[in-house]
C-alpha cells in the first residue's frame, strides 16, 4: 500500500472537556527551586536569552515549537523513545480525565531491548525521565502522589512528528483495543497484510485503486473500524486508528528500542599498539607539514582569485609530499589552521609561510604536533570538500575561504567523544552509526564525519580505530586546560620511539638511521640528502644536487664542515666514495659566487665573464663587467642568483668577506592573519596553549551565571506578580467571570499608598504569559476568556476552550456556539481564565 508525505497526516482533534485535580506545566516549573531552574536554563540557554519577564513567559517559551526542536535535536534515540511514550500514553481521549502515567508503564510499552535486563532497562528509562524532566519536555503533575504523574510537556506532542511512535491521534491511544481484532478471523484475503503494513508506522496510506481483492479488503476493513478513511472516497487515503496499531502490536510503542548507541563486535586493540601507531602517524603528519612549508618557501603557490588553490598546485604538492591529492589538501589545511602558511594579499597573491613557521620549526617534534592538533580541533574548515565536485560538476579548491562551517569543530568533537565512549575500535561508517544514535534528529553528513575521521587518523588523534593517549590528552586539555593529564606535548612524548643519533654510511653513497632521528641529525639528512625510503629505519641517498643544495642553504657551511657534521653521526669514518662527493660538489659550487652590489658576480675563471654577458637570459639583470673575473648587476642578489640558476650556473652566496651565507632570509614570510586583526593565535613560544580551554571554561561561566540571574530575576517578578493578583482581597485572588469581565471588589480602603490603587484585573496582556495561560489551558482542557480584535479594530470578547497553539494560530471550540474558530495568534488581546467562582457572598463596603 503506498504512503503519502508525513505532512500531509490527519491533525484533526476532538473537543476536550474540562479536567481539575492536577497541576499545570506552569506551576511546575514555579514550584522548582532555584537550583533547578539554573540547571534548565544552562542545559536550554535559548530560554535565557531575552530574559523572561515571569514564569508563566518562561513556560510559554519552554513549551514554544522553535525551543522544543532545539531541546530535542540534542536528545538520543532513548531518549526520545521515552518521550514519544510519554506523549503517547499520556494522551488520553476527552471523555474522561487523564491518568497517573509511571515510568514503569513507559517500560512496559517499550518493549524488550537486546542484550539488556528488565532491570537494566527500567533503570535507564528512569534515568531518562529525570533527564527529561530537568529539560522540561516532562513534568510532574501531581506531586504529592506516591509516584510521580509524568507527562509530556505542552508542545512536545506536536514537535515530535506527525506520527509519535508512528501511531496515528495519539491523544486518543490509552490502550490497544484487542477487542477490534476479533473480526480478523474472518477476513478476506489481504486485509491483515494491509494492517500489518500500517502497524508499526506511517499509519497513513492510499487505498488500492485497480486491485479488486485490495479494494474490497479496504472496504471490509473500514466498515468494520479497522481503519478510517480520510478523504471521503474509496480511492482516497486511508488510516490505522491507534488503538488498533497497539493491538496489533501487542501493546508495544516501539519495536526497536535500543538504551544504548551500537557497538561492534570487535576485540579491542593493545594500548601499547594503538600508541606506537599514534607516535607514527603523528610524526608522520609534522614532517608533511613541514616539507608543505619548504615547498612553499621555495616556490609559494597562487592564490585564484576565488581564494584557493588551484588544482595543478594541489598535484605538485600531492607529488612532493608523496601522497594522494585529498590528502594533500588536508595536509594544506593543516597548516592553514595554525597559521604556518597565509595568504600574503600581495597582487598578485600567494600562499607563503607565516612569521610564525620559523619558531614552529625550531620546537621539537611533541611541540610542532600539538599545535597542529589544537588547530584542528577548534578550526571552522571543513577540507574534507577539497577536490570534491558541487552541484554544478566544478571541481572545488582546497583551501577556498568558503570551505567554513560553524558546526565544524563541534562536529571533531563529537566524533572523538564517540571513540573515546566505544569499548571497541569503529570505523568512519561504525562512527555515523554512533551519531545516528545519539542525535537522530541532527544526524551530520556522512561525508562529513568521514572527513573528520580521516584528519583524526592523519594526525595520530585516532590509531586503529581507537581514541590514542596524546588524543585523550588533547580532549582533556580542551576541557579543563593545561595539567598533569591534559598535556598532550608530554602525551605523545611519552608514545614517540627514542631518538637516535647514529647514520649508517655505506659506501654507495646511501646512509641508514635506525630509528627516529634527533632533531640535529633530522636537520642534517633533510639538509644534505634525499629520502629514499622510510618505516622502521630512515633510508636516504647522497647526490651532487643534495650535497649542493645544503652548501646553497648556507647550513653546511664548506666541505670541510659538512664532513665533519657527517663523521659527528656516523660510528666509524666517512666512506671515502662519500668524502670525495662533497669535496667535488663544494669545488664546483665555489666556483661562481655571488655578492650585492646592488648584486655581483665573482668567478674564478676569466672565459665565464664573456659566456655571462653573452647569455640572453642574463640581460635582465643588467650584469656589467666591473673586472676580469667580477660582473656587478642591478637586482638585488637573491634574484641575480635565481637568474643564473635558470641559466643552468649553480652561484654560492657569500658576504663581504668573501664567506659562503645562508640563503634563509631569501625564504618568504608573511603576518599570520590573526596578527593582522591585532591578536596572535600563539605566544612568543609556537607550542604555547591556543587559549580554548580558557575560553570555553569563560563561555561555561558566562552561561551560569547569566541563568543565575535570570533565575533571580524571575523570582522577583513572579513575587510581585503574586502581590499584585492578592491585593484588595485579603491575599484571595478572585477568579473572572465566563464572560471575561472584570470581578467586582471591595471598595479600596481610604489613606495609604495601596488605598490610592486600584485592584487589577485577572489575566494577562503580555505576549508571553498570554501564550503560556493557552498552553496550560489546553493541557488541562480549560475554558478562558478570550479577547481578541477584528479587522476593523473593535474587540469580540467570547469564552473559548483552546484545542490546540501552533504556526501563530490558535484553534478552539466555542461551547456557547458549539462552533470550532481559528484565531491568529497576534490578533489576541487579552486571555483571561475562566474559573468557576467560589460560592461566598460578596458584601460592599458602607
Amino acid at each position: 500500500m503506498a504512503r503519502p508525505d508525513p505532512s500531509t497526516a490527519d491533525t484533526r482533534r476532538a473537543a476536550p472537556t474540562p479536567t481539575s485535580g492536577a497541576r499545570s506545566f506552569s506551576e511546575a516549573l514555579r514550584e522548582r527551586d532555584d537550583a533547578a531552574l539554573v540547571a534548565l536554563l544552562r542545559a536550554r540557554p535559548d530560554l535565557a536569552s531575552p530574559s523572561p519577564s515571569t514564569i508563566r513567559s518562561l513556560a510559554a517559551r519552554a513549551t514554544g515549537r522553535a525551543s522544543v526542536d532545539r531541546a530535542l535535536a540534542e536528545l538520543d534515540t532513548f531518549a526520545l523513545q521515552v518521550l514519544e511514550a510519554f506523549a503517547v500514553r499520556g494522551a488520553e481521549p476527552h471523555d474522561r480525565a487523564p491518568h497517573a502515567l509511571r515510568v514503569s508503564d513507559v517500560v512496559n510499552g517499550l518493549g524488550p531491548a537486546d542484550d539488556v535486563s528488565p532491570d537494566a532497562l527500567t533503570a535507564a528509562a528512569s534515568a531518562t525521565a529525570d533527564r527529561l524532566t530537568l529539560l522540561a519536555l516532562v513534568w510532574d503533575a501531581s506531586p504529592d502522589a506516591a509516584e510521580p504523574d509524568l507527562r509530556a510537556a505542552p508542545g512536545v506532542l506536536e514537535a515530535v512528528g506527525p506520527y509519535p511512535a508512528g501511531l496515528l491521534a495519539p491523544e486518543a491511544a490509552t490502550a490497544p483495543d484487542q477487542d477490534a481484532l476479533d473480526p480478523l478471523d474472518d477476513a478476506p484475503p489481504g486485509a491483515r497484510a494491509i494492517l500489518e503494513a500500517l502497524a508499526w508506522g506511517p499509519p497513513v496510506g492510499v487505498a488500492p485503486r485497480s486491485d479488486a481483492r485490495g479494494i474490497a479488503a479496504t472496504r471490509w476493513l473500514v466498515e468494520r473500524g479497522l481503519l478510517e478513511r480520510l478523504d471521503g472516497d474509496d480511492a482516497g487515503r486511508v488510516a490505522l486508528p491507534a488503538p488498533v496499531a497497539l493491538a496489533l502490536r501487542g501493546g508495544l510503542t516501539h519495536r526497536d528500542v535500543r538504551p544504548g548507541p551500537p557497538v561492534p563486535d570487535r576485540t579491542p586493540h593493545a594500548a601499547a599498539t594503538v600508541d606506537a601507531e599514534a607516535g607514527r602517524a603523528a610524526e608522520e603528519s609534522v614532517r608533511l607539514v613541514a616539507d608543505l612549508v619548504h615547498a612553499w618557501e621555495q616556490a609559494p603557490p597562487a592564490v585564484l582569485r576565488t581564494g584557493g588553490l588551484a588544482a595543478r598546485d594541489l598535484r605538485r604538492l600531492a607529488l612532493r609530499l608523496d601522497v594522494d591529492e585529498p590528502t594533500a589538501a588536508q595536509v594544506a589545511e593543516l597548516a592553514l589552521a595554525a597559521e604556518l602558511v597565509a595568504d600574503d594579499g600581495e597582487v598578485p597573491a600567494s600562499f607563503v609561510p607565516t612569521t610564525l613557521v620559523d619558531a614552529w620549526l625550531a620546537d621539537d617534534v611533541p611541540g610542532r604536533w600539538a599545535d597542529l592538533a589544537r588547530a584542528w580541533l577548534g578550526s571552522s574548515r571543513t577540507p574534507w570538500v577539497a577536490t570534491t565536485r558541487d552541484a554544478a560538476g566544478a571541481l572545488r579548491s582546497a583551501l577556498d575561504p568558503t570551505h567554513t562551517a560553524g558546526w565544524a569543530a563541534r562536529l571533531r568533537r563529537t566524533v572523538l567523544d564517540a571513540a573515546e565512549a566505544s569499548p571497541s575500535p569503529l570505523t568512519a561508517d561504525e562512527v555515523q552509526d554512533v551519531l545516528a544514535w545519539t542525535t537522530p534528529r541532527a544526524v551530520p553528513p556522512p561525508e562529513a564525519v568521514a572527513g573528520v575521521w580521516r584528519g583524526a587518523e592523519l594526525l595520530g588523534v585516532v590509531a586503529l580505530g581507537t581514541l590514542t593517549g596524546p588524543g585523550a590528552a588533547l580532549l582533556a586539555e580542551a576541557d579543563a586546560g593545561p595539567g598533569p593529564d591534559a598535556d598532550p606535548v608530554a602525551a605523545l612524548d611519552a608514545v614517540l620511539p627514542p631518538e637516535v643519533d647514529d647514520l649508517l654510511l655505506q659506501g654507495d653513497l646511501t646512509g641508514i638511521v635506525p630509528g627516529r632521528p634527533t632533531r640535529d641529525l633530522a636537520r642534517l639528512v633533510d639538509d644534505a640528502a634525499t629520502v629514499e625510503s622510510r618505516g622502521g629505519a630512515l633510508t636516504v641517498r647522497f647526490t651532487l644536487d643534495s650535497v649542493t643544495r645544503a652548501l646553497a642553504a648556507g647550513s653546511a657551511g664548506d666541505a670541510d664542515t659538512l664532513l665533519a657534521a657527517l663523521a659527528r653521526h656516523t660510528r666509524g669514518t666517512v666512506p671515502q666514495p662519500l668524502e670525495y662527493l662533497v669535496r667535488d660538489a663544494a669545488r664546483r659550487f665555489g666556483r661562481v659566487r655571488v655578492g650585492a652590489a646592488l648584486s655581483y658576480v665573482r668567478v674564478d675563471d676569466p672565459a665565464l665573464v664573456a659566456s655571462f654577458l653573452a647569455d640572453p637570459g642574463l640581460r635582465a639583470t643588467g650584469l656589467h663587467q666591473l673586472g676580469p673575473t667580477v660582473l656587478a648587476a642591478h637586482v638585488p642578489a637573491a634574484e641575480l642568483r635565481a637568474a643564473l640558476a635558470s641559466s643552468g650556473v649553480s652561484a654560492a652566496l657569500e658576504d663581504d668577506e668573501g664567506r659562503t651565507v645562508s640563503t634563509e632570509a631569501d625564504r618568504p614570510r608573511t603576518v599570520p592573519p590573526g596578527r593582522r586583526r591585532g591578536r596572535s593565535r600563539y605566544g612568543a613560544p609556537v607550542a604555547a596553549s591556543s587559549g580554548l580551554p580558557e575560553r570555553a571554561a569563560r563561555a561555561a561561566g558566562l552561561v551560569a551565571a547569566r541563568a543565575e540571574a535570570v533565575v533571580a530575576e524571575l523570582r522577583s517578578r513572579d513575587a510581585l506578580a503574586h502581590a499584585d493578583a492578592s491585593w484588595g482581597h485579603g491575599g484571595e485572588v478572585v477568579p473572572a467571570p465566563d464572560d471575561g469581565a472584570t470581578a467586582p471588589g471591595p471598595e479600596p480602603a481610604r489613606g495609604g499608598a495601596r488605598g490610592r490603587r486600584s485592584a487589577p484585573t485577572r489575566g494577562t496582556t503580555e505576549p508571553g504569559d498570554l501564550l503560556g495561560l493557552l498552553h496550560d489551558a489546553i493541557a488541562e482542557q480549560t475554558l478562558v476568556s478570550l479577547e481578541t480584535v477584528d479587522a476593523r479594530g473593535v474587540p469580540v470578547t467570547r469564552t473559548v476552550r483552546p484545542l490546540r497553539l501552533d504556526a501563530g494560530r490558535l484553534r478552539a471550540v466555542d461551547p456557547a456556539r458549539d462552533a470550532e474558530l481559528t484565531v491568529a495568534v497576534h490578533r489576541i488581546a487579552r486571555v483571561v481564565p475562566a474559573l468557576p467562582t467560589p460560592p461566598t457572598t460578596r458584601t460592599e463596603d458602607a
